[in-house]
């Protein structure tokens, strides 16, 4: 449901995060809102996920563990089930990532998933991905991107998937103070519950300052994806 409004009740519930912090920055106008009145406002859904999305580096471990939390209630996941390591297919991991700009590290990593049978509209989804890059850098975490089109596309794709590229020398990709990124998780799913789901469990596998260091510097794609099963198991059984 694309349009679907949210009370700021809702909203703290589905962040799981204090109702007083919601108010407060639906009134500075920091969260996307209308107002309806004194301490009332509405919420559309898939704009509260694109704020979240965009925010996302700029929240603690404990608030990013929140919102999964919450995120996976209201959507009916199970908050402590691996959920990265599913989506990645097998072949699903690009090493070393052969590619020099912005535009070619997308189409490596789509190239792959079109191999792998994932993708049905190719040039229609590679316009989606280039489009959401010209509003704004996926470059999240410093070091790491996260490719997405702004809203899901069932129609492009034959299932929800994560494809992982890591580059030894670092590619210019918008990061902030012009740093270079290096490891890539293109994602692409078929509806609107996955997405923020899957962005609060990477950037929770990925808040360990080595966590990068350790992943591009894995020898093979196995090692790469044995790494990545080990870190969510582990992030799991924290909590």
């Amino acid at each position: 449901m694309p349009h679907e409004q949210m009370n700021e009740q809702q909203v703290a519930a589905y962040l799981t995060m204090d109702l007083r912090d919601v108010v407060k920055w639906a009134s500075r106008g920091q969260i996307p809102c209308r107002k309806l009145g004194e301490q009332k406002y509405r919420f559309c859904k898939s704009d509260l996920d694109h704020w979240v999305w965009r925010q996302m580096h700029n929240f603690d471990c404990q608030a990013i563990a929140g919102i999964e939390r919450g995120v996976s209630e209201y959507h009916g996941f199970e908050v402590d089930k691996p959920l990265i390591c599913p989506l990645i297919p097998d072949h699903g991991l690009v090493l070393p990532l052969q590619a020099k700009t912005r535009q070619s590290v997308i189409r490596a990593l789509l190239d792959r998933a079109e191999e792998l049978g994932l993708v049905y509209a190719r040039d229609d989804l590679l316009n989606e991905l280039l489009g959401r890059e010209k509003l704004c850098s996926t470059a999240l975490l410093p070091g790491v991107a996260f490719p997405h089109p702004r809203h899901p596309v069932p129609y492009d794709i034959a299932e929800s998937f994560i494809i992982v590229g890591a580059s030894l020398a670092g590619i210019p990709f918008g990061a902030e103070k012009g740093s270079l990124t290096r490891l890539f998780f293109l994602i692409c799913c078929k509806d609107d519950r996955t997405h923020l789901h899957v962005l609060a469990r990477l950037v929770r596998l990925l808040e360990a300052k080595t966590m990068t260091e350790q992943l591009i510097a894995c020898d093979s794609a196995e090692q790469l994806a044995e790494l990545l099963a080990y870190r969510e198991l582990q992030v799991l059984h924290q909590g």
